[in-house]
Parts: C-alpha cells; sequence; structure tokens
C-alpha cells in the first residue's frame, strides 16, 4: 500500500484543531476518508443482547463511559477509472435530534477541495439518515450533477417503502427520522438511482456488493488495485465486533443476520489481510482484521504523516 502521491490535499485547514481528514492509495485508486463528525449515542446501542456487567467491563476495559459515548461518522471519497465518487453522505442535519458535532461532511469536502459538482457516483451503503442526510441539506442537491449515479441495493429501497423496526433497539425519535429521511430521500433523488441486486462495479477496481443483514439491502465496497485492497464497510463492524461480534447493535434490522454478516466479514478480511475502513470506527478508521481466539482483533494502521 502506498500513502504517498495522493492527489488529494491533506493538510487540516486552519480552523480545525485536529484533522477531519486522511488519504491513502489502493494501488491506482486514490482514497480520502473524511469524517463527517460524531454523534453520542447511549452505550447499550453497541450491544441490547449483552449481559449490562459484560458490556460494562468492555467499556471499562476500553476507557469509555458507561452511560453514553461519541460514534464516529466517516465516509469516502474515491477516484478510479476518471470517475469521482463519494461512498455514503454522512448525517446532515436533523434539529429535532440536537446531534450539533455530527453533518460535517460537506463543508469537510469543501476544506479538501473537492467541488460537489466532480462528483459523478455515489454509493450508498444503506438508507439510515447518517449515510444520506448529507444530501437533504438546503443547497446540496442544486452543486450535484444533473448526471449523478446514485448507486444502492434495490432490497434496500424496497425495505425502506414499509421498514420493520421490529428488532431493533433505538433511541426514542431515531426511528420516526429515519423513516422520514429514506421517504423524503427516494422522493428526491429517486430518478437519479442506480439499482443493483448483489453486486455492481462502479469504477475500475471499485465493487459494492450487497451483504444484508443490518438491513436488508446493507452493501459494502471493495476498492482493488494492484496488490492492494480495502472494503468500506459501512456499519457490518462496530468498534465493539471485533471482541464481541455477536453482539447485538441496537440499529440492526435483523440482529442474528448482521453478526452473521459481521463474522464471515472479519474472517475474509483476516484471511487476506486487506484494509478496512467502516463508518462507525475511530476515525480515520483505517486498518486490518487478525484473529484472536474465537473473535478478532482491530489492528489499526500507523498514520503516514
Amino acid at each position: 500500500m502506498n500513502l504517498h502521491n495522493t492527489s488529494y490535499p491533506v493538510s487540516s485547514g486552519p480552523e480545525e484543531l485536529v484533522p477531519s481528514r486522511y488519504a491513502l492509495k489502493i494501488g491506482e485508486i486514490d482514497v480520502l476518508v473524511v469524517s463527517d463528525g460524531v454523534l453520542p449515542l447511549p452505550t447499550t446501542m453497541l450491544a441490547h443482547n449483552a449481559d449490562p456487567a459484560v458490556r460494562a467491563t468492555w467499556l471499562h476495559d476500553m476507557f469509555l463511559p458507561q452511560d453514553a459515548f461519541d460514534w464516529a461518522l466517516n465516509a469516502v471519497m474515491v477516484r478510479s477509472g476518471g470517475k469521482t465518487i463519494l461512498i455514503d453522505a454522512g448525517l446532515g442535519s436533523d434539529p429535532n435530534l440536537n446531534l450539533p458535532r455530527a453533518g460535517q461532511l460537506i463543508k469537510r469536502l469543501a476544506a479538501a477541495g473537492i467541488d460537489l459538482s466532480s462528483v459523478t457516483d455515489l454509493v450508498l451503503t444503506h438508507l439510515h439518515m447518517d449515510h444520506i442526510g448529507g444530501l437533504l441539506v438546503n443547497g446540496v442537491k442544486e452543486q450535484l450533477r444533473k448526471d449523478l449515479r446514485i448507486h444502492v441495493a434495490a432490497a434496500e429501497v424496497k425495505f425502506w417503502e414499509a421498514p420493520d423496526f421490529s428488532r431493533t433497539a433505538m433511541p426514542e425519535g431515531f426511528p420516526d427520522a429515519l423513516r422520514a429521511t429514506a421517504k423524503r430521500f427516494v422522493k428526491e433523488f429517486g430518478a437519479r438511482l442506480r439499482l443493483f441486486d448483489d453486486e455492481h462495479e462502479v469504477a475500475p477496481g471499485v465493487i459494492a456488493r450487497r451483504t444484508g443483514g443490518h438491513t436488508p439491502g446493507h452493501s459494502v465496497v471493495r476498492m482493488a488495485s494492484g496488490d492492494d485492497a480495502l472494503t468500506f464497510a459501512g456499519d457490518a463492524v462496530f468498534a465493539v465486533g471485533f471482541e464481541q461480534p455477536d453482539w447485538h447493535n441496537g440499529f440492526e434490522h435483523d440482529p442474528q443476520e448482521a453478526a452473521r454478516v459481521r463474522i464471515n466479514l472479519l474472517r475474509e478480511l483476516a484471511k487476506t489481510g486487506e484494509m478496512l475502513v467502516a463508518t462507525h470506527l475511530p476515525f480515520p478508521s483505517v486498518g486490518r482484521v487478525a484473529v484472536d481466539g474465537d473473535a478478532f482483533r482491530w489492528v489499526p494502521v500507523f498514520w503516514d504523516y
């Protein structure tokens, strides 16, 4: 993996105290991980099927608070084969949920020198609001190309026609917000959707693959060039999912299937040694997966300055 000579600007803007983007090369493919910010959520969301004492011990061992902590929000920009691809679009703004530190993606893309009109393709891992809300921010739609292609699994769009929240464990207000955001997104961008069933090549070496689990149409995106590869896992993997891959996240619509998908993906990545980035792993979330007994271990990369 070559971390140098990427065409993306990598310096932090003068208004930022910490970096909000991280650039790397996957063979001939440019990749830029961009932080959409963080959102505080109850720690019970990490594992609503776990023994509270066991969950409390994990949080203690990770030096995390017991009640709530900040979930990272990451999106990815990709350049391959003459295409500029955005993978997921961040939270945007929902004043009813009071999440002021999230929804930073659009301004951070601007700070990175990325014009929204340069984006030729958008891949959505799924239609939860923290992955599509950035497109609904005032003034964003007008900046997008008229021929923008939005790639999403057909099963995902079908699911949100009548979504089932019976097996989720979300904080109050989130189900209604998720429904409303998905409905608005499909209404405003339905004509630009490019649906796929199981797998779709968006650009050379950039393949979206439906996994299901988290939502019926949840997808991951694998980027491969030369000897390098990186998978953007969306919400298939959370911070706790390496040591406790069978713990159920509160946002999973089919927790049992989500755990199966997570375990299979982590096994695959551990076997190949390929890179992993995920929405809710601590920024920049670039790392690898190792097998650790009956579970896994997260091995973050050393930052390249």
